[in-house]
Formats: structure tokens, C-alpha cells, sequence
């Protein structure tokens, strides 16, 4: 039986940041409040949109208290923090971790080291073997540098029923059809790729993690639920109206560009941290051009 706890519309929260590089708390506040209203299903706190790996460790769990504290139960809490490319380090660091106020952590497979699909299927393992909670496996290649294949997904989903789901972030959506198609039944599968979410969902996905719900909650879980239930010409209808919406808030590499749609909104500034530099004037206004042409029309 698969677990609710993340299915449907879960929203990568960007992490705002004031002009001088502080987490602004403020725009935060308003960031969550603006998604629970938008009517997403869940969220995911520090994940790849959150920068977490340009924060302290100190400033980690800051973030994850205080989303802890004004979500106040009313959505599932997935911490995307745990990702590592030494194994030892991720095990020690999930074991000793205060988790309470999470439904379930999500994580990348290695960075940088490239290891070979028996590396990935063990890394995980050694992961389920102390994590209090269930695990989001999340695939993501191009930043990786190293596919999870279907096979092994799969693998790890018979394996253990602490993997609940795949975050399916390739963009492929053979390889999104084979974990569908050969799944157990506890086990969800995921886009983490927002311009493929509406046909893997329509193929029988769960739904997703996504980086435009901080933009449009409404509009995109609305999408979902219409692929879900079978209503694909209201699917489609949203799909396409914030098609072109996507190539702008990743032309600066992500999350430069959905910062600087959400300072477009009024809900916090473009500001990232280096290594990242916020979107350029161009994209910028290129973006803001492509938001001004979605439809005010489109039922949600």
C-alpha cells in the first residue's frame, strides 16, 4: 500500500535570502504560507531549490525548525538535506540527526565520484539500514554525474519498504516507464523534472517534486490532481500555459531563476549565494515576460 505522505504536488521550497546573504525568515514565512494556501501536497525543505549546500550546518537546521514551526502539521515535511558522496558520513550524520517534524528525508545519490550502479544500490542500503524514516530516492544525473538506472531502483524498492519513492529528475521518461511498469506496489514514482511532470504523471507517476509550485501552487497541483484523476485536457491546458515559463528559471541555473520569479511575485529577493550569481537583467526580463503571458484564464 502506498504511504500519502508524498504524492500529489510536493514543492522544492527555495531558501530566501536577505541583500547581505542571511536567510530571510520573513520571506520564508510568506514563501510557505503562499504554497499551503496554493494547495500543495506536501513540501521539501533544503533540498537542491533550498542551496543547502551553501548553508551552515548551524543554518540547516535554523531553516528546518523554523519550517517546522510554521507549517505546523498542515502539510508532510520531506528534508532534502541528505545527499552525500562518501557513505560513512551520510549514515553518521542521519543517524545523529534530530528528525522529528519530518515524514520522510530525500536522498541524492553520490556526487562527483561516479560510482557504479553496485556502489549506488549499496550506498542506499547502508542509508535504510539507520534512517528513522522513509526515503525518498532521489536521481538527478545532471548534477550527479552518474544515472540510478531503473534497475536499480527498482532493486532497492524490493529490497526495502523504507524507499517509498524515486524523485525520477533524469527527464527520461523511458526510464520513468520501467519503474512504473515493474514497481512494487508500495512504491511511488515521482518527476522531479517539471516540464516532464504532466506525462510521467499521466503515465501512472504519483506526481512531483517541483521547482515552478514555488511560482504557481495552485496552477501546478491543480495540474497534477486534473492528470491523476484522468482529466488530461485540463492537465494540458496548464501544462502548456507555463510551458515556456521553464527554460527562464533555468537559463541561470536553478534556483537563480525561480528567486527571481519569486521577486517578481513580491515574496522574497533574487539574492543566491556564490558559487550561484542571481539571474541576469536579460533573463531576468525575459522571465518576467514570460510570466506576464500566462493566462489569467486558465481554470484552477
Amino acid at each position: 500500500m502506498k504511504q500519502l505522505i508524498c504524492s500529489g504536488t510536493g514543492v522544492a521550497l527555495v531558501t530566501p535570502f536577505r541583500q547581505d546573504g542571511s536567510v530571510d525568515y520573513a520571506a520564508l514565512e510568506r514563501l510557505i504560507e503562499h504554497v499551503v494556501t496554493g494547495g500543495v501536497d506536501f513540501i521539501v525543505s533544503l533540498g537542491t531549490t533550498g542551496e543547502a549546500i551553501t548553508l551552515s550546518a548551524k543554518e540547516c537546521r535554523e531553516v528546518f525548525d523554523f519550517t517546522i514551526e510554521k507549517l505546523n502539521g498542515r502539510k508532510p515535511l520531506i528534508a532534502g538535506l541528505f545527499g552525500s558522496n562518501y557513505t560513512q558520513k551520510l549514515v553518521d550524520g542521519v543517524r545523529n540527526y534530530n528528525l522529528d517534524g519530518f515524514d520522510a528525508i530525500m536522498s541524492s545519490s553520490p556526487a562527483y565520484n561516479k560510482p557504479p550502479q553496485e556502489g549506488i544500490f549499496q550506498h542506499y542500503m547502508a542509508l535504510a539500514e539507520v534512517s528513522p524514516l522513509p526515503i525518498i530516492i532521489y536521481n538527478v544525473p545532471g548534477r550527479t554525474g552518474s544515472n540510478v538506472e531503473a534497475e536499480t531502483v527498482l532493486r532497492l524498492a524490493e529490497a526495502s519498504d523504507k524507499f517509498i519513492a524515486v524523485k525520477e529528475a533524469s527527464g527520461d521518461l523511458v526510464q520513468g516507464s520501467q519503474i512504473l511498469k515493474h514497481r512494487p506496489d508500495h512504491f511511488m514514482v515521482l518527476s522531479g523534472d517539471d516540464p516532464t511532470a504532466l506525462p510521467l504523471t499521466a503515465l501512472g507517476g504519483e506526481g512531483v517534486i517541483s521547482v515552478i509550485a514555488n511560482l504557481y501552487p495552485e496552477r501546478w497541483s491543480t495540474m497534477i490532481r486534473a492528470a491523476r484523476s484522468g482529466d488530461l485536457a485540463t492537465a494540458t491546458q496548464i501544462h502548456l500555459d507555463l510551458l515556456d515559463v521553464h527554460p527562464w528559471l533555468y537559463a541561470d541555473c536553478n534556483p537563480s531563476g525561480v528567486k527571481a520569479g519569486l521577486e517578481i511575485l513580491g515574496i522574497c529577493r533574487k539574492d543566491v549565494r556564490i558559487p550561484l550569481t542571481p539571474q541576469s537583467p536579460e533573463n531576468y526580463a525575459g522571465l518576467k515576460e514570460a510570466m506576464e503571458q500566462v493566462s489569467d484564464t486558465v481554470t484552477v
